[in-house]
């Protein structure tokens, strides 16, 4: 099989590299922005003419946490737009491409009913902080789903949690919690800091997949022949932001303080997916938030 993997080098690009490189079954062509520039429809089109793959995961994405999200929403907006349209654009020629397209668990509503559930897709308001990045999202799936119905593609779309694990953004403000209170905890602890900080109140729920896992899953799509239009996968276990922050803080052997800054947005106060369907294809989670953590932690201590 022919598998062309688009964004590469990022969280989930790198993860798929080690996942799908220990198979020589496949062969597989790992572009980044180094052979593609995926904001141009002409290149795009020409390295899917190029390699003729059979499948197609688009991995590709420019994300961050609240921060990023509140503040540079037009460019998640735009830029996103433009790596789902070209891209989906591209294969209309090649009906029998099939495209794994990951999303993000942000696509569903607000007041979404726990667990979220597949067909709760378009049915509610967005969560405010990060409404362009999945509306650039839902705007894909729609797409492809049009595809879908008048060419005949085989389209997944899969929604995961909230990712982490090695290669993701260790940024001060633009990183996702995971990492951000890795990269900020640890200068504490090197800092010798007597108290840290963290946004909102710690209450809000989140729940969290080792990037591997999701590698696993979408390759476990693929040899399973699974075509859902949508699918949610995720670890199916919550934790508040304090616990996550006081497990990352043991981890990290940081001796502070942590305090929560209340002026500060929380975001979606529970989001927690429902992938009882990917579950009854027969995928599970096989890393655990612990270790997850300290798996994260070690890469970041290495390669930082």
């Amino acid at each position: 099989m022919q598998i062309l993997v688009f964004g590469s080098n990022g969280l989930v690009g790198q993860s798929l590299k080690r996942t799908l490189l220990e198979t020589k079954e496949n062969n597989c062509f790992f572009s980044t922005r180094k052979d593609t520039n995926l904001f141009s429809y002409e290149e795009t089109q020409k390295i899917i003419n190029d390699f003729k793959p059979d499948l197609i995961i688009n991995a590709a994405a420019k994300v961050g946490g609240i921060h990023a999200n509140s503040t540079y929403g037009s460019s998640f907006l735009i830029e996103n737009l433009k790596i789902n349209i070209n891209i989906l654009e591209s294969i209309i020629p090649y009906p029998n491409i099939k495209l794994i397209n990951l999303g993000s668990s942000c696509i569903y509503p607000l007041d979404a009913k726990n667990p979220i559930k597949e067909e709760y897709f378009m049915t509610g308001k967005l969560e405010p902080t990060n409404t362009p990045y999945a509306l650039a999202k839902i705007s894909g799936i729609e797409l492809g789903k049009a595809l879908k119905k008048e060419y005949g593609h085989s389209i997944v779309n899969l929604m995961p949690t909230n990712l982490y694990g090695p290669n993701d953004n260790f940024s001060e403000m633009n990183s996702h919690v995971i990492p951000g209170l890795i990269h900020k905890m640890h200068l504490a602890k090197i800092n010798q800091d007597v108290s840290f900080n963290i946004w909102g109140t710690g209450t809000p729920l989140r729940e969290f997949l080792y990037v591997d896992d999701l590698a696993k899953g979408i390759t476990f799509i693929n040899e399973n022949n699974i075509e859902d239009d949508l699918i949610n996968i995720g670890s199916g276990v919550e934790i508040t932001i304090k616990d996550l922050a006081e497990k990352i803080r043991n981890i990290v052997g940081y001796k502070g303080l942590l305090k929560f800054d209340k002026s500060m947005p929380d975001g979606n106060p529970r989001k927690l997916l429902d992938s009882s369907k990917i579950n009854s294809y027969g995928w599970y989670p096989s890393i655990d938030l612990d270790d997850g953590l300290s798996k994260a932690y070690n890469w970041y201590k290495d390669n930082i």
